[in-house]
């Protein structure tokens, strides 16, 4: 990988206009939104959208993850991980030329792109070491390409501090929710393959983790069975019924016991807990794991939120929704009932991240990952 470049700081309260992109460990699509900020304050939003990763592509990824998992400390990174490098700048790139034709847009109108790379490793920090995590981009490739400087590698600093490493949106939903004149306290919830949730109180302080599996689990579930990439419409869970016992081995996981901030990687939980039981009993009772997670998170303030505002692909799963509302106290809400972009709240997010990085602004904070001091983060690769 070549070399990267300091962080410039740009002057105060100018506006910049960023791509900001997003790919999940599900290994979907590449998610894009347009944003106007300083880094503060959110001025205006553009177009967002979405493109499906490439088939070679995605079975490149789930090939560097597999040999991801299985890399100890101390060795050489797998040689797989350059070429994943290249190939996330590239796909990124292809998904952006159609998303700008799109829209009429050129890459000349981006002061900046913010840009989180593909997760392959998430290994979160224990008394006996430091945290580590892994996203792969060739970002002075993707400038090149582009032509416009990229901040990327927004989470390395903050493990290398002792922090988690994650979640990094919440200083986003918070400007979101300021912009959308929300009074606090608060709360966001994306689902995703892991679920995370940004607690907002009422004097603003922030509070996050991941509370537990998103989608990632049933979407493995099926894999393993041959039974598609996800449960499409939650139906398969709404076919089923939640095995008790399976859900209570399920939330007996020390990971429930450990203090906030804290983080998870895709994989951090076993499948073993519903393979006895049909398609239809394991997806409605990973269902119910995924909202009994969250539930737990409600623990972890004083004062209840006005509403969780539910954002990401686990909105648009029935099952997960009606599984929320039956459990959570408070009410449950999806990102468009407040005007917010559901879809693209992590692509945004990581525009405003970049515009804090450009800024020299701190995207983490002890709240947030479990570092000691707010703090900077992200590296800027010029063209």
């Amino acid at each position: 990988m070549g070399p990267s470049y300091p962080r410039r700081v740009v002057a105060v309260n100018v506006a910049m206009r960023i791509l900001g992109f997003m790919t999940g460990t599900s290994l979907d699509a590449v998610d894009m939104a347009v944003l106007d900020t300083d880094g503060e304050a959110i001025q205006g939003f553009g177009p967002s959208g979405e493109r499906k990763l490439r088939e070679e592509t995605r079975a490149l990824l789930l090939e560097t993850t597999r040999q991801a998992l299985a890399w100890k400390r101390g060795e050489p990174e797998p040689a797989i991980f350059e070429e994943a490098r290249r190939a996330v700048a590239e796909e990124h790139f292809v998904a952006a030329e159609s998303f700008l034709a799109e829209h009429g847009l050129a890459w000349g109108e981006f002061d900046l792109l913010g840009v989180h790379g593909q997760t392959v490793l998430h290994e979160r920090p224990t008394a006996e070491r430091v945290g580590r995590t892994v996203q792969l981009l060739d970002a002075e490739r993707l400038a090149a390409l582009t032509g416009r400087p990229v901040a990327f590698d927004f989470r390395t600093a903050d493990v290398a501090a002792g922090g988690e490493g994650a979640p990094l949106a919440p200083i986003y939903h918070e400007a979101r929710a300021r912009a959308s004149g929300l009074a606090a306290p608060v709360a966001a919830l994306n689902i995703g393959g892991v679920a995370n949730i940004t607690l907002i109180g009422a004097d603003g302080t922030l509070l996050a983790f991941d509370t537990g599996p998103g989608n990632g689990m049933i979407d493995l579930m099926l894999q393993e069975r041959g039974l598609g990439r996800f449960d499409e419409g939650g139906r398969l869970a709404a076919a089923g019924q939640v095995d008790e016992a399976a859900l209570n081995a399920l939330l007996a996981s020390a990971y429930f016991a450990a203090p906030a901030p804290k983080s998870l990687d895709r994989y951090d939980f076993s499948l073993d807990a519903v393979a006895h039981l049909s398609a239809q009993d394991a997806a409605a009772t990973l269902v119910a794991f995924t909202a009994a997670a969250v539930l737990k998170a409600f623990d972890k303030n004083d004062a209840p939120p006005s509403a969780l505002i539910v954002c990401g692909g686990g909105r648009h799963n029935p099952r997960i929704m009606a599984a929320l509302a039956e459990r959570v106290p408070v009410p449950v809400k999806a990102a468009e009932d407040y005007g917010w972009r559901g879809d693209a709240i992590e692509a945004e997010a990581f525009a405003y991240l970049a515009a804090r990085t450009a800024r020299g602004l701190p995207i983490s904070f002890p709240g947030t990952t479990g570092v000691a001091a707010a703090m900077t983060g992200g590296r800027i690769a010029r063209p």
